[in-house]
């Protein structure tokens, strides 16, 4: 029989396996997503064995079932499903749609218990015996015709976990104590709602959770401060083991120790003001792990929330799983491409949630190597950008982030990198998909430069720092004048489209090291790995709040961004042209901290001396790297006379070498263009360029294949007066001017005769001339014999027209940081 399995767990994967090893034929697993990068065992055990393996986070919306999964589900032709262990709602239009019908487990002996928390009822009310059924689904889901039925005898001290130690069952409901029982009933009711979902009652106006109950028959009682509980027998007492609590039959249970050995304990009470040291810190955290089988707590979850009621709703979160930073609700576009199933958030990311835009705005992304559309993505408005800014103030003031200790924050931020290198190919893929980048570059540069980028400014965290500084003593006292760096506050980024994650990534990092919150608008072309990004720092466990992601267009977000008084500093990697506006913007509002990193004609001078094998290799990259979108494409090649024409041979003879085509492919040198309107923008660049008389040498056309691809392109006989020798194409167009031999100086001043001044280079094998040229060269950065060589250690920024302010390296930090000075006198 042909047959879907719809579950997850241990329970799920034994039941597949009993099913094949019986002769069925298994269609298809339906299983819950992996989590923190770990698949469910039902899953792993279908993939081992080549079964097809769909997982979904949800099966429909808003009440009605998701037509993709239907359409995927129906396509395999079931007989019949089986659910050994789910903990979804499956739709009826997949219930009913077999054959056959639907097979259902259940944990409880039908109709004894019903509902998810049919266990938890099992020892709520006492049951000696427990067990399992196994029923046809009808519309109640529970309520079908019984098929199978198995018990088993339920021992005094059993828990939920201890009853099925292989099982995993969904939450039940919330138990509301009834006080007027003997102990025994109570402890049962404690113990069948243990971690989840919890018994609970009022007590001093407050909510009480109680878990990890245990039956105390010797009668006696500790003393400790009385705890009036409404409806009780008796109050209850709490003492330095726990709480004691009564029946109506005065037997007493006892929840286990968590409280400081302190003499009175209330819910103000501190735990570092009542005496507590560190290794007090260590000692009851590894006590409450070991009564909370389970629990994931840290030392500094105390430091977090050190007074006793703040410590137990720590608690209480934790054991529901409320406290999971990771976890929210994705609704994923899914694509299999590139040997791999890519799933890519399409959302705005506001406070640690994936929301739709105000009015369910959207705009198209669209894969540049067909024309073909991508998907749907929110498109943020004002009142978005409004909504992303107050999580992020609010992150900063009153969140987590800023009351961590600068290497934890650190550690968050290698934990970041880890998953950003995890899921590598993945973003990778969807650099190549959404950008247009080169699969292959983009491991290596998009994304490797990204994740190393994390974990260079992770390093840092720890050591920012200020200084101390001898001043003018106000005699007869003395002063003491230190200084310190501190964060800044909320943070916009907006960056560029020709690196959508690795952009991100120089800016966010620094910032996110130095202590700020941020807002990052994504350009609109290039979205989804900025939100695949924001997923990640999801389950890296940055707090919620600290990281926004805003796709939407310049004119509405960034405008919003530069204009908001409580944004108090903007990076911005772009054109010239908007970073002007931005920087206006940015003035005119609250006078807030801006770095810009503009536009470039980065000059690339080549003497006779060079190694000429070298410099046309080298120069091929500098112009042709990354489609040529690249910010520190040089734009301008200056050829001494005497080895003009070989090196223009030579470079055209490795021009045609190229092989243009699928960025996917493992084989492409050069992918398409990142966007229509870009491409149209290279095609009427080099029209200005032929109408003005330079001799186009290869190239200078659209490719005549679908997608936005161009050729790779080289220009000679280049004046300065033309337009192609003063403005940038940010494109793969080479442009190549001589310059006489051994006139040093005139090639320079033409190579700094341009209002731009981002990056240049020079090959020569003359150490002298070397430095003279990078002296001169009025530049940011200066490549000698090399080309492209970015690092995360080394600060990279313009000067001119081509910004102010620094990516990269320790010097970048300062963009993200102020400097406060404290005087004292003594």
């Amino acid at each position: 029989m042909k047959i879907a399995v719809i579950g997850q767990s241990l329970f799920g994967q034994e039941v597949y396996c009993h099913l094949r090893k019986e002769g069925h034929e298994v269609v298809g697993v339906f299983t819950v997503p992996d989590k923190d990068g770990k698949a469910d065992p039902l899953g792993l055990e279908a993939e081992k064995d080549g079964v097809p393996v769909f997982k979904y986070s949800r099966w429909r919306a808003k009440g009605q079932a998701l037509p993709d999964v239907v359409a995927k589900y129906q396509a395999l032709g079931a007989e019949l499903n089986v659910l050994p262990f789910c903990s979804q709602f499956i739709p009826m239009e997949i219930i009913s749609a077999p054959r056959h019908g639907s097979i259902i487990y259940h944990p409880s002996l039908l109709p004894r218990h019903r509902g998810a928390s049919a266990i938890n009822w099992t020892l709520i009310h006492g049951d000696k015996k427990g067990g399992f059924s196994i029923f046809w689904a009808d519309d109640g889901l529970d309520t079908g015709d019984l098929l199978l039925q198995k018990e088993c005898e339920v021992l005094p001290d059993d828990t939920v976990s201890t009853l099925y130690n292989r099982f995993l069952f969904p939450e039940g409901i919330k138990g509301m104590i009834n006080w007027d029982q003997p102990a025994e009933a109570i402890h049962n009711w404690i113990r069948g709602n243990d971690k989840v979902p919890g018994a609970w009652t009022e007590a001093c106006e407050q909510k009480l959770t109680f878990f990890n109950s245990t039956l105390n028959t010797s009668g006696l009682v500790p003393e400790g401060d009385a705890l009036p509980i409404p409806g009780a027998h008796r109050p209850g007492v709490v003492t330095k083991a726990g709480l004691i609590l009564f029946g109506n039959d005065d037997k007493m249970s006892v929840w286990q120790r968590i409280l400081p050995k302190v003499l009175e304990v209330e819910d103000s009470t501190d735990f570092f003001k009542s005496g507590a040291a560190s290794v007090d810190v260590v000692r009851l955290v590894e006590e409450v792990k070991e009564l909370c089988d389970g629990l994931e707590l840290e030392n500094e979850d105390v430091y977090m929330a050190s007074t006793f009621g703040d410590f137990i709703q720590l608690l209480v979160r934790k054991l529901r799983g409320d406290d999971e930073e990771g976890e929210c609700s994705i609704d994923y576009v899914e694509m299999a491409v590139n040997k791999r199933t890519v799933r890519m958030p399409h959302q705005l990311f506001i406070g640690g949630e994936f929301v739709d835009a105000e009015g369910a705005k959207t705009s198209e992304t669209i894969n540049p190597t067909d024309g073909s559309v991508i998907c749907q993505v929110s498109l943020a408005q004002v009142t978005d950008v409004d909504k992303a800014v107050a999580a992020a103030k609010d992150a900063f003031e009153n969140g987590r982030w800023g009351k961590i200790s600068a290497r934890d924050r650190g550690r968050l931020m290698y934990r970041l990198a880890d998953l950003m290198e995890q899921h590598q190919e993945e973003l990778a893929t969807i650099e190549a998909l959404d950008a247009g980048a080169v699969y292959t570059l983009a491991l290596k540069t998009h994304v490797g430069m990204s994740i190393q980028t994390f974990r260079y400014f992770a390093g840092w965290c720890d050591k920012i720092q200020g200084s101390t500084i001898p001043i003018n003593q106000a005699r007869p006292n003395r002063n003491l004048t230190l200084t310190r760096k501190e964060p800044v506050g909320v943070c916009g980024i907006i960056i560029p489209w020709n690196y959508p994650l690795m952009m991100l990534s120089w800016k966010t990092a620094a910032c996110l090291a130095a202590g700020n919150t941020v807002v990052i608008k994504p350009a609109q072309v290039t979205p989804l790995t900025a939100l695949k990004f924001a997923e990640l720092t999801l389950k890296a466990g940055i707090p919620k709040g600290v990281v926004n992601v805003l796709p939407g267009s310049g004119s509405l977000v960034g405008q919003r961004l530069s204009d908001h008084p409580d944004v108090r500093k903007i990076g911005f990697t772009g054109s010239t042209e908007v970073g002007k506006h931005i920087m206006k913007s940015c003035a005119i509002s609250n006078v807030k901290k801006v770095s810009l990193e503009l536009g470039g004609k980065s000059p690339l001078i080549i003497f006779a001396d060079c190694d000429l094998n070298k410099a046309v290799q080298m120069g091929m990259s500098s112009v042709f790297f990354n489609k040529g979108e690249n910010c520190i494409a040089a734009g301008r090649l200056f050829v001494e006379d005497s080895i003009h024409d070989e090196f223009v041979r030579r470079v055209v003879e490795e021009v045609r070498k190229m092989k243009v085509g699928n960025p996917l492919d493992r084989d492409t040198d050069h992918g398409p263009q990142n966007h229509h309107a870009h491409l149209v923008k290279l095609m009427e660049y080099c029209q200005h360029g032929v109408k003005e008389g330079a001799t186009l040498v290869c190239g200078g056309n659209q490719v005549p294949r679908p997608g936005f691809f161009f050729e790779p392109t080289v220009f000679t006989d280049v004046e300065d007066h033309m337009f192609i020798a003063k403005e940038e194409s940010f494109g793969p167009v080479m442009i190549i001017s001589r310059f006489a031999d051994g006139d040093l100086d005139a090639v320079l001043s033409r190579a700094n005769a341009t209002e731009f001044g981002l990056a240049s280079g020079v090959f020569t094998r003359d150490i002298n001339k070397a430095l003279y040229v990078s002296d001169k060269l009025q530049a940011g950065t200066v490549f000698v014999n090399t080309y492209n060589k970015t690092d995360v250690a080394a600060p990279f920024g313009g000067f001119k027209q081509s910004g102010f302010g620094k990516d990269l390296g320790e010097a970048a930090l300062n963009e993200y940081l102020r400097v406060k000075t404290v005087t004292f006198e003594y």
